[in-house]
């Protein structure tokens, strides 16, 4: 009895210990597909559980790691700098400075200081936009309106227009102070950093600022135009900003710059030369002074860049060329006023409103040609030294740009002079809607 007893026991024993054996197998076994499981998780693994019955063996759990599919990257080139290294943001080549151009910006802060600042002017020696404007709180003030008034009444409504254009881009200032902050090596980085480029930004703009206040306040007393379709045009410009295609690259930004404040200069005066013509000589007289100051501007940018073609001539050639390829868009191209392309044609407001400043020969593709042609002889392009093969080819296509667009333009005319259409007519809502054939 004492041995079946103790046989017994030893069995019960024996299976104490398989138990306990196969629950710490299990435990191990269920501990270790956790964490299998969390690691395949994280590595963005797909496990793929495959059941098979092999001699009675338990089902087993592959985990097979496969790398997730990644998208070759687009490449993004720019012809302004193409040893850059630029990104795509929103379908744009940007970012395209070098480490290197970065350093010649840097380089150029104590040339800004002793040769560009000089192109703007002390507060105190600034003309304002109420020296051109009746006084409120003189007694005269009434009958100082009324004469501006019979003075505007002379002025037609496609100068109006093209007047109106003029007020708007004007207006839509913060636009472009935006632009110029997204400029790599020259932005304002607090909004108020006492650096060169910044304070540049912010005294330009500044001076700029009177120039929308003056035409928008002058058109505002004439009686002639819709101002809340204007204040509705600027309110939508504003919003819309702009696409200058300038890549965050200063080179594009100044060569940009360089080329519109000319533009804007031709505009203004031509604007004023009309108004004279028309017989408001003091109207002519506010688009001079706000052509004069675009005419300092225009120097300020242009010495930018001719010091920019002496320290980088190749940078500073493609950038030229690349800008000229893209051609220079108006600050004002996505300017709407809600109802232009409702009706009529469909025509986007700036196209109608660029139609009726070529008809008024405010502002005309020769215009634009011939800044191009000023711009060349201005910095001497043909006569400076290029010494990559980017910069050659890029010299060698902005000496023969002036003559190829004229020509194209040449041609254009001629077909069209074969070709007889009537005009069109175009209601403008600036005008209250009167109609305008163009």
């Amino acid at each position: 009895r004492r041995a079946e007893r103790r046989a017994r026991e030893h069995r019960k024993t024996r299976m104490k210990v398989a138990t306990r054996s196969r629950g710490s197998m299990a435990a191990s076994a269920c501990s270790t597909r956790r964490c299998t499981t969390r690691c395949h998780s994280r590595l963005n693994l797909k496990v793929n559980k495959d059941t098979q019955v092999r001699g009675g063996s338990n089902s087993r759990t592959r985990a097979i790691a496969e790398p997730p599919a990644v998208a070759p990257e687009p490449k993004v080139f720019s012809e302004a700098a193409p040893d850059a290294s630029p990104v795509l943001i929103c379908g744009q080549v940007s970012h395209s400075l070098t480490k290197e151009r970065e350093e010649v910006i840097h380089s150029m802060e104590d040339f800004m200081t002793d040769k560009v600042y000089k192109y703007l002017k002390p507060v105190e020696k600034c003309w304002q936009a109420q020296d051109f404007l009746p006084d409120p709180s003189k007694e005269d003030f009434i009958p100082q309106v009324q004469e501006l008034r019979e003075r505007a009444l002379c002025l037609p409504d496609d100068y109006l227009v093209v007047l109106v254009g003029d007020m708007v881009t004007e207006e839509a200032l913060p636009t472009y102070m935006s632009m110029l902050n997204t400029i790599d090596a020259t932005r304002d980085e607090t909004g108020s950093a006492d650096t060169v480029w910044a304070r540049w930004t912010r005294e330009w703009t500044a001076e700029e600022n009177r120039h929308g206040d003056l035409l928008n306040k002058y058109l505002y007393l004439t009686g002639r135009v819709d101002m809340r379709q204007i204040e509705v045009t600027i309110q939508n410009l504003i919003g819309s900003g702009m696409c200058p295609k300038t890549e965050n690259n200063p080179y594009l930004g100044f060569m940009y710059t360089s080329f519109q404040e000319r533009a804007t200069k031709v505009s203004h005066g031509n604007t004023g030369r009309n108004a004279v013509k028309y017989g408001d000589e003091y109207l002519g007289e506010i688009c001079a002074m706000i052509a004069s100051d675009e005419a300092r501007h225009e120097k300020a940018y242009q010495l930018i860049c001719e010091e920019l073609f002496r320290k980088d001539p190749d940078g500073m050639m493609m950038a030229f060329a690349d800008m000229m390829k893209k051609q220079i868009v108006m600050p004002a191209h996505l300017m709407d006023d809600n109802v232009h392309t409702s009706r009529g044609s469909g025509a986007a407001l700036f196209e109608d409103f660029e139609k009726v400043a070529m008809q008024t020969e405010t502002y005309t593709t020769k215009d634009y040609i011939d800044i191009i042609d000023y711009l060349l002889k201005r910095w001497k392009v043909e006569s400076i030294k290029c010494t990559s093969e980017s910069g050659q080819q890029a010299q060698d296509y902005l000496c023969k740009l002036p003559k190829r667009l004229m020509r194209l333009v040449e041609r254009a005319e001629k077909r069209n002079s074969q070709k007889v259409r009537p005009k069109e007519a175009v209601k403008f809502s600036w005008v209250y809607d009167r109609e305008i054939f163009i």
